[in-house]
């Protein structure tokens, strides 16, 4: 094995010139393939970052505006949702709601004896920091407790903390809003959302008696697919219109945003981009596989007196057959190699130049892809050096033995 590994390094070393113009266009071939792999992954972390900020196994439902006539009821109606639709959807709707909640929101002047604001309140569950990406900074969110006790607490942005209570510990702190003291129990971060949160019992207290709600969130953990996403919004259009009277294909009825729907086409979105990563890599490496095997032709075009004085004096088929397709494989795994590491060094570049950035997070390349690039480069090479090889074992010993 030995003496077989140095036979190739020595043909190698032979035709430098022509193994390295060869080998480039292998690496070349590589090296973008490892370079969009690594773009690729970047983006897809990027977009699952961004998702993961928020709660992707939930479905929003809002009223909307019934467009159609329906039981002699005119068009253009106002459809407002409201606290009892909750259980009827959760009981109808069993096997794929696994949670509900609400919001409510109004505006309110939420002040201290320093400064004041004016924003958008919301009246939420526990489960609105994932469903609205909140970061909590300080502090904490709404809890069971709060809802059940109807506390007076609240939960704003660091913005609006800064604006009522510059550099002090707001935590503990107590506003007024609408008449009403509420003590600040955490802070939060967000782009650009400023609301302040309140339990949402406790805002319907605020409501004046109204079972109105903004919108139902309803969390479906068990739907893993495009279809079964599609068959529950198509299931809330007919429950929710029986109980409010619209037509269950007026889709202007209701205003439903599903952050499942979202994240499968963005899975797939991500999975058909490695597919087409993955295609433009191997037809770039193709021409490199051509150029090596066109390279081993011709090295057994010009070792055929070799091949027929090893053939003459007792050599196994077998073994020349071995001898050209490792060096096939030789060739093709050593620039491959560079390729990798060239490829990997540009996408580390390529990371820091854009890696700080909301839509691209955790590029490179794994040990899995690693792996699959290593089995490709072997199986390439295999193949560049198969057809020369075969084409060896057609060389009669009496013939090669004439050539000069």
């Amino acid at each position: 094995m030995i003496d077989l590994i140095n036979e190739i390094l020595a043909t190698l070393r032979n035709n430098r010139l022509r193994t390295i113009l060869t080998g480039f266009a292998v690496s070349w071939g590589i090296f973008l393939l490892i370079v969009l792999l690594s773009v690729s992954h970047g983006l897809s972390g990027g977009m699952n970052k961004m998702f993961s900020l928020n709660d992707t196994q939930s479905i929003s439902v809002s009223g909307g505006w019934a467009n159609k006539s329906y039981k002699g009821l005119s068009d253009s109606r106002r459809v407002n949702l409201r606290d009892r639709d909750m259980p009827v959807i959760s009981s109808q709707h069993s096997d794929d709601v696994t949670r509900i909640s609400a919001e409510i929101s109004g505006e309110g002047t939420v002040s201290t004896q320093k400064d004041y604001i004016t924003d958008v309140y919301r009246g939420v569950y526990p489960q609105s920091l994932r469903a609205d990406g909140l970061t909590l900074l300080e502090g904490r969110f709404i809890n069971d407790y709060d809802l059940k006790a109807r506390r007076k607490v609240m939960i704003i942005s660091d913005r609006n903390a800064r604006q009522l209570f510059g550099n002090e510990y707001a935590i503990g702190k107590h506003v007024k809003m609408n008449d009403l003291v509420f003590t600040i129990v955490g802070i939060y971060s967000h782009e650009w959302n400023n609301s302040s949160y309140i339990p949402y019992t406790t805002a319907r207290g605020l409501a004046g008696g109204s079972d109105e709600v903004d919108k139902i969130i309803i969390g479906a953990d068990n739907i893993h697919t495009l279809k079964d996403n599609d068959r529950l919004e198509e299931g809330l259009y007919s429950t929710l219109g029986h109980r409010h009277s619209f037509a269950s294909d007026d889709r202007s009825a209701l205003w439903i945003r599903s952050r499942i729907k979202s994240h499968l086409t963005q899975n797939q979105a991500s999975g058909a981009l490695d597919i087409a990563v993955w295609i433009i890599g191997m037809l770039t490496m193709l021409s490199g596989i051509v150029g090596v095997s066109n390279i081993m032709f011709v090295s057994v075009r010009e070792r055929t007196h070799e091949i027929g004085v090893r053939r003459a004096i007792g050599a196994r088929p077998m073994s020349i057959l071995r001898q050209i397709i490792l060096e096939s494989v030789a060739i093709t795994t050593i620039f491959g190699y560079v390729g990798i590491f060239t490829g990997v060094v540009v996408a580390q570049l390529i990371n820091r130049l854009i890696g700080g950035s909301n839509f691209y997070s955790d590029p490179g390349t794994d040990l899995a892809t690693a792996f699959e690039v290593t089995l490709v480069l072997v199986i390439a090479g295999a193949l560049a050096g198969l057809f020369p090889a075969l084409k060896s074992l057609k060389i009669k010993p009496v013939e090669a033995l004439r050539d000069e």
